[in-house]
């Protein structure tokens, strides 16, 4: 963020803010080569396979976009909680979409598991990790359908063999920059001749022949994306930081299953290293422990509306000292009480 800072106000000691160079400069040219190659790089990703792009809409704009390129007669969508169920929404407008499992029946507490994946799909969608829900898928099913996912709350926290992706989109905000851009990337052979006409804007085919420039990108966002690409490099990367990422998740899970004033919201094999959601036992002492999260310091922890209680968001950027701070606090309530 200071970083980020000192290029709002002279970029590349260009007397220029990174808002008011051109876009078509090659000072925001090279950022935006360096966004794109890092972003395939971390991910173990051949230049030559992939392409990244940096687009605009948010993950939802991409619920659209991948069916509309990808989508000609069936496609198998895996529902696993609010983002998933956006995604199929959008996705019917394309053609067909056959749900081949849902964890709704236990309001999404869970991963569904052994189900089909029909071979005759164009393609296979999933949401990789529930931000609402504190879920996580932990492997991708094997199939010979290409498998798109959304992987808007969770990229880059932790390593997989990422080729076993075709399509993978994300939001920067959780993991990789301030909110405006959407990370895509695509597997190359994918982007043959489209089912249908599609809008430019729509088309990833001319993003990448644009280099994620067929209009103007959001600059900022791009730029610290960048910036923050860099700095999870020198942390060592992906597998280095889920290091880190699954300490913190196995010490304040480790906290809510020991402390009875607590209850953990998703099944345990399934849970999330970035999303913890746990409710209190006692709902009558909720404003006590409101209180002493405040006190501590501690903000943006209420759960959403579907689940209540409590979701810890421990994304990449969140030190352990802070996750510990929580656990102290819960460690305290449990004393009071």
């Amino acid at each position: 963020m200071q970083q980020a800072s000192e290029g709002l106000l002279n970029f590349n000691n260009s007397g220029l803010s990174i808002m008011e160079i051109s876009h078509r400069s090659k000072d925001f040219i090279d950022v935006m080569d360096q966004a794109c190659a890092l972003s395939l790089d971390l991910l173990g990703l051949d230049n030559k396979s992939y392409s990244a792009l940096f687009l605009q809409g948010g993950a939802s704009t991409q619920f659209v976009m991948a069916p509309y390129n990808f989508l000609r007669q069936k496609a198998a969508y895996l529902n696993t909680g609010t983002w998933s169920s956006k995604a199929i929404k959008e996705a019917k407008l394309f053609g067909q979409v056959e749900e081949v499992a849902s964890s709704k029946d236990q309001n999404f507490a869970y991963i569904p598991k052994g189900y089909h994946i029909p071979e005759d799909s164009d393609y296979f969608h999933c949401t990789s990790n529930n931000t609402i829900f504190g879920t996580q898928i932990q492997e991708v099913p094997e199939t010979e359908v290409p498998v798109f996912c959304d992987m808007s709350s969770d990229i880059f926290s932790r390593a997989l063999d990422y080729t076993k992706y075709d399509l993978i989109y994300a939001g920067a905000q959780k993991n990789m920059g301030p909110a405006g851009t959407t990370l895509v990337l695509v597997k190359n052979e994918l982007l043959g001749e489209a089912p249908r006409p599609i809008p430019s804007m729509l088309d990833y085919r001319v993003h990448q022949d644009k280099g994620s420039m067929f209009n103007t990108p959001p600059v900022v966002a791009v730029y610290v994306s960048q910036l923050t690409l860099k700095w999870l490099e020198a942390k060592g990367g992906v597998s280095a930081i889920e290091k880190l990422n699954r300490e913190k998740a196995n010490q304040l899970y480790t906290e809510i299953d020991r402390n009875a004033l607590f209850k953990g919201f998703a099944h345990r094999e399934d849970r999330s290293i970035m999303n913890a959601t746990f409710n209190l036992t006692d709902e009558t002492n909720k404003a006590l422990f409101d209180t002493m999260c405040k006190e501590a310091g501690i903000s943006g922890i209420n759960g959403h509306r579907s689940v209540g209680g409590y979701r810890a968001s421990i994304y990449n950027a969140m030190p352990l000292e802070s996750v510990q701070v929580l656990i102290e606090v819960m460690k305290e309530f449990e004393r009071k009480h």
